[in-house]
């Protein structure tokens, strides 16, 4: 009989159990509480746009380079001596205008030479003198032969003495004037207004003729080499037949670069091209001039631009019409351009450029009328996606 007990405990037990969690729950089932009903997420994706229209562009062109002076002279010693002057401002770094005096050498070998070629020229005045009138009287007394002056032999007429007379005259102005010359060297004056960057003698040195005494260079201009390649020509209008008319008289250059920590810039002009092509960079190279680098005339309040600065540059190029000007980093794959139509979705539209800079992509196909764009970054952009658009100058006016 106990046997039949417990196997009646372990087949009912196990049924009861399952009833009882049944019935627990239904009853959990019954007391819970309505669920709440969440909105639907957005399904639109909101991005940065801009709108862009037709607009007439002035293409600019990048470019660097250093600044060099235009001119560049080594001075040398023409006549030898002692230095016996070196004026103040002929140091590194000192300026000059054109005829101040620089150095003076020793004249006084100079001044007796000038004197002595004095001294010949007054003899020869005189000894021309007399042999035009000993030729004089010659002619005279021929007449009273009654013969023809034609007939006179060139002996009797003194002649032949009197050319010499005047060769020697010849002789003496020219040893003068060389004389002159040389003294006048012995005083060395600056050719231009310039700035000297070598010193190489000083006062009590003796200097012979070719002995260097200094290197400056001229700072009424400065000049930089800008190395463009045939796409940058074509945006300045590059003509062969008509450079000077498209570009050195049309194209202003604007220079920019660092003083002491700070940012500055100058106006400057393509003056030349140089008219070759170089072989390693297969770049053409213009020339641009500023003038007054160093602001001697003091017309402006910018800073001074030292020979030697590394400057960017930017060139104005020619006018364009009808172009859309797109940022670079809006340009998609493929050259597509992600725009949002009507119903504020998004539309991929290919496009085309013939010309472009730092900035932008003047876009000449594909867009059509005004047109939204979109700039900001989307991680999967798909055609027809709705978009949430927030334009830039809409946003930047709200704040």
């Amino acid at each position: 009989m106990a046997t039949e007990g417990n196997l009646l405990k372990t087949k009912i037990l196990p049924l009861i159990i399952i009833i009882i969690a049944f019935l627990i729950a239904g009853l959990m089932s019954l007391l819970k509480p309505d669920a709440v009903e969440l909105e639907s997420p957005s399904r639109e994706v909101a991005v940065t746009t801009e709108v862009l229209e037709k607009s007439q562009i002035q293409l600019k062109v990048k470019s660097q380079g250093t600044v060099q002076p235009r001119t560049r002279t080594m001075l040398v010693s023409e006549v030898s001596g002692i230095v016996m002057e070196v004026a103040p401002q002929f140091v590194v770094g000192g300026t000059f205008v054109k005829g101040d005096v620089l150095i003076k050498l020793d004249a006084a070998d100079y001044k007796v030479a000038k004197q002595r070629a004095d001294a010949q020229l007054n003899s020869a005045k005189a000894q021309l003198l007399s042999e035009q009138a000993k030729s004089s009287q010659a002619q005279k007394e021929w007449e009273m032969t009654g013969r023809p002056l034609a007939e006179a032999p060139i002996l009797a007429l003194r002649t032949p003495f009197l050319a010499e007379a005047q060769s020697r005259l010849l002789q003496a102005e020219a040893e003068v004037r060389q004389a002159e010359l040389k003294l006048q060297r012995t005083i060395i004056r600056a050719p231009y207004i310039g700035m000297v960057s070598a010193k190489m003698v000083d006062v009590g040195q003796y200097v012979t003729i070719g002995t260097r005494l200094g290197e400056t260079f001229a700072i009424d201009f400065a000049e930089i080499r800008l190395p463009m390649t045939g796409k940058d020509l074509s945006k300045l209008g590059w003509d062969a037949a008509t450079a000077k008319e498209q570009i050195f008289n049309k194209n202003r250059v604007q220079l920019q670069g660092t003083v002491n920590g700070h940012s500055a810039t100058w106006q400057a002009v393509l003056v030349r091209s140089e008219g070759i092509i170089e072989q390693s960079s297969r770049a053409q190279y213009l020339v641009a001039q500023i003038a007054d680098p160093y602001n001697i005339k003091g017309q402006s309040n910018r800073p001074p631009l030292l020979i030697g600065s590394f400057v960017e540059a930017r060139v104005a190029g020619k006018i364009i019409n009808d172009v859309y000007p797109l940022p670079r980093h809006a340009l998609r794959s493929n050259n597509r351009v992600a725009t949002v139509d009507a119903d504020q979705r998004l539309k991929w539209v290919a496009v085309d450029y013939q010309f472009e800079d730092y900035a932008n992509y003047y876009i000449n196909k594909g867009l059509e009328s005004q047109v939204e764009i979109v700039t900001s970054g989307m991680g999967v952009m798909v055609d027809g996606m709705q978009l949430k658009p927030v334009n830039n100058l809409k946003a930047a006016a709200t704040k």
